[in-house]
């Protein structure tokens, strides 16, 4: 019996422990989703002799922005697991409910570049670590694409956490955009744009938030529980890039999201990234096919 009151009392320790760890990661997720991130920033300038709005038109299919605002911009439903997880991307437009009447150009390059609210507020949700290394052209055109976008009704986002990620959240697990970017990074300078390394570069960056700064794959940060891990993407052993030794291989998957053997690949916002340029996949399968193996 002495056992198993102790065996009692440590259970009762380990469920109050694991309580306590919940109601501290809870109170610190919302002190860190209420923080203030002062981001200081180089003036964009978007005028008419800096953009091209074919260019942002570009950016804005192929980048990922269809994928969580709509190929209207008025905001979707990107992720809803019907288990407490959904999140939806606000309306950016100039309709009712949209979130960026007010925005200055400033204000632009913070949401983007930074991930930070025009209030200084961190989002929670928003991939600028793939977006802090545009260039102040690409940039630039991708806001004035967006702010010719046809008025159109919609609301703000939708951010809603199951308790695990919340708590991971605020025990610093998973972090958002803002706490992972080095802010004080100039922005990156033009290069040549063609099937060439410089270029290629370029566009890996757009791989970085599921991929990782170097590129090895692994969880995807803040991902649901059943997502698949992001695929290594050096070369090597265990690289996903073996079955795309060519790059019309490559291509092929970017246009139908389908491996070679033709297994469908998850998670991956093709969506966005079948309206990639074939100089931009080929740019990408060159320099991805130069890294050197993780060491």
């Amino acid at each position: 019996m002495r056992f198993l009151k102790y065996g009692l009392y440590v259970v009762l320790a380990l469920v109050l422990l694991a309580a306590a760890a919940v109601f501290a990661g809870l109170q610190l997720g919302e002190r860190k989703l209420q923080r203030k991130v002062d981001v200081r920033v180089a003036a964009l300038a978007v005028q008419p002799a800096n953009v091209s709005l074919e260019r942002g038109q570009y950016l804005f299919a192929s980048r990922g922005c269809v994928d969580c605002h709509g190929a209207n911009g008025a905001g979707r439903v990107f992720v809803d697991d019907g288990k407490g997880l959904k999140i939806k991307g606000p309306n950016i437009t100039g309709g009712p409910g949209g979130v960026v009447a007010r925005y200055s150009d400033d204000d632009w390059t913070r949401a983007i570049r930074h991930g930070v609210a025009p209030g200084g507020r961190p989002l929670l949700v928003m991939p600028s670590e793939d977006y802090n290394r545009f260039t102040d052209r690409d940039l630039a055109s991708l806001v004035a694409y967006v702010r010719s976008l046809p008025p159109a009704p919609g609301d703000g986002a939708v951010v809603q956490l199951p308790l695990p990620a919340r708590v991971m959240y605020g025990l610093g697990l998973i972090e958002d955009a803002a706490a992972k970017i080095d802010h004080a990074r100039p922005p990156q300078a033009e290069v040549a744009e063609g099937v060439n390394l410089p270029h290629g570069q370029y566009v890996a960056n757009m791989c970085i938030g599921c991929h990782g700064e170097r590129l090895t794959g692994g969880r995807v940060p803040g991902g649901p529980p059943d997502w698949p891990p992001a695929a290594n993407l050096r070369p090597g052993e265990g690289s996903g890039m073996g079955r795309y030794e060519q790059p019309e291989a490559f291509l092929a998957m970017f246009r139908s999201g389908k491996r070679p053997d033709g297994s469908a690949i998850q998670v991956m916002p093709f969506e966005s990234l079948r309206n990639m340029s074939e100089t931009d996949v080929r740019a990408l399968h060159l320099y991805l096919r130069s890294l050197k193996p993780q060491g």
